[in-house]
């Protein structure tokens, strides 16, 4: 079994604590990737407005981190800046590492900012993440909080979505050859990147919103878009995206990953764990767990070819359609 996982916080998590990426106690490091056949991560540098004074200077802090670690594990993991290096890494016996920033908002609305993180090795960007932006409007509204986190919660925001920078900034990402990710951006945003883009785009870490009605997941009508573009997306392991009130059950990533194939065929879906950046799973604790998952996605009929699909041939054909 080959994992590929399109988003997890594990970077913000290791300058929070002070651990290592070789090995940690958070949910995923090299160690249990090597252990569990993972072939690629994406590492998101996810930066918090509301915790963040300068969202650029909190980028770099994390980007230095990563280059610390990517150096000092250069035996165990490679970067990947273009699809050949997957390729290369395996050939070598390496994991590899995909760079990727959640939160638009560092780059401040300046396309500079933008060509500087693909310089730096970015190669997906988080448009949002639940605070508005420069580049447009998340799901999350935080103008309904007042009337309590259920009604956010289920109050998709349909009417604001890219601004006229974020296109901008979406059609400058597919020229220099980063993904742009849909991920916590409003619906009306969803619809604006599909607009303006003619290469795939992912949904790195949502689920679907007719099994699970939390706005951070996709309805059945932008998971037959994503499919008809080449797209994915990553299923998130965190426990009220999947089941409003749970712990984390496999039972419920299993019936995500049931009705999407089932709306949008076993091409559009991929992993997109959130560990590290969700308060945890618990039957899916952390990257030792893929296992557990591909057993029981087994035992309710998903075939060996469809699996091989889902856990990492997916995203692959995306990163080769899409990575220069």
């Amino acid at each position: 079994m080959r994992v590929i996982d399109m988003h997890c916080d594990t970077i913000s998590r290791l300058l929070e604590k002070r651990e290592e990426l070789l090995q940690n106690t958070g949910h995923l490091d090299l160690k249990r990737m090597k252990e569990s056949g993972y072939l690629l991560q994406n590492f998101a540098l996810f930066v918090e407005l509301s915790k963040d004074r300068d969202p650029w200077e909190k980028l770099c802090a994390l980007y230095e981190l990563y280059e610390r670690e990517m150096e000092k594990n250069q035996a165990l993991i490679g970067k990947v800046l273009q699809y050949s290096d997957i390729e290369r890494n395996e050939r070598e016996g390496k994991l590899s590492a995909l760079l990727t920033v959640e939160e638009g908002a560092v780059c401040k609305g300046e396309i500079e900012k933008l060509e500087e993180l693909y310089a730096k090795g970015v190669r997906m960007l988080t448009l949002t993440w639940n605070f508005p932006n420069e580049l447009g409007y998340p799901n999350f509204r935080g103008e309904l909080f007042e009337q309590g986190f259920e009604v956010m919660f289920h109050s998709p925001q349909t009417e604001l979505g890219l601004t006229g920078r974020g296109r901008e900034f979406v059609i400058r990402m597919e020229e220099l050859g980063m993904i742009p990710d849909v991920s916590h951006l409003s619906d009306a945003g969803f619809y604006d990147v599909a607009a303006v883009t003619k290469r795939p785009f992912v949904a790195s870490h949502s689920n679907a919103r007719a099994v699970s009605p939390c706005v951070r997941n996709l309805t059945d009508e932008m998971i037959r878009l994503l499919a008809e573009r080449g797209g994915c997306m990553g299923l998130n392991f965190c426990p009220d995206f999947l089941e409003e009130g749970s712990k984390g059950t496999v039972e419920a990533v299993v019936r995500h990953a049931k009705h999407i194939v089932k709306v949008g065929g076993i091409e559009v879906l991929g992993l997109g764990s959130d560990f590290d950046g969700i308060p945890g799973h618990e039957e899916l604790p952390g990257a030792q767990s893929m296992d557990r998952l591909y057993d029981a996605l087994k035992k309710q009929g998903f075939t060996e070819s469809q699996l091989e699909k889902l856990f990492y041939r997916n995203v692959l054909r995306v990163y080769q359609d899409c990575l220069r």
